[in-house]
C-alpha cells in the first residue's frame, strides 16, 4: 500500500522514438495494400446489378401491362389469359434478387472505402514521418 504522504512515481517506460526502418516497413505494406482498391470493384457490381434491376423493373411493369392493361379505344382487346403468369413471376424475382444484391454490395463498398481511407490517411501520416515527398 501507498504512504498517502509520499507521491507515487509513475515507472512508465521512456517513450523512444520510432524506429525508421519499421516505419519504413509500414509504409511499404499500406502502400502494397493500397495499389488495388477493391471498394471500386463492389461499385462497379453493385452498378450493374443495379442496371439489371432497373431494366427489370421495366420489363415487369410491361408483361404486366400486357396482361392486365387497359387498350386504346378502338382497338381490339386481347382474349383473356388465363393460368398463372409465371414469366411475370420469375422477372419480379429476378429483379428483386438484382436489387438486394445490389444494396448488399453498395454497402459492402461503403464499409471497403472506409477501410481503404483510414490506411492511406496512415499511409499519408507515414510519408510525412519518414520525409519522402519532400
Amino acid at each position: 500500500m501507498a504512504d498517502p504522504t509520499t507521491p507515487e512515481r509513475t515507472t512508465a517506460a521512456p517513450v523512444a522514438p520510432e524506429d525508421p526502418a519499421a516505419l519504413r516497413a509500414e509504409h511499404d505494406l499500406l502502400a502494397r495494400g493500397l495499389e488495388v482498391r477493391l471498394s471500386v470493384d463492389e461499385v462497379r457490381r453493385a452498378s450493374v446489378a443495379f442496371f439489371l434491376g432497373l431494366v427489370g423493373v421495366g420489363l415487369c411493369g410491361k408483361l404486366g401491362w400486357d396482361r392486365w392493361g387497359i387498350t386504346k379505344p378502338g382497338q381490339v382487346a386481347p382474349a383473356p389469359q388465363h393460368g398463372v403468369p409465371l414469366f411475370l413471376y420469375l422477372c419480379m424475382a429476378a429483379t428483386v434478387v438484382a436489387l438486394l444484391l445490389s444494396i448488399r454490395w453498395f454497402v459492402s463498398a461503403r464499409r471497403l472505402m472506409l477501410e481503404e481511407d483510414a490506411r492511406f490517411a496512415r499511409f499519408v501520416a507515414l510519408r510525412d514521418k519518414l520525409g519522402v515527398d519532400r
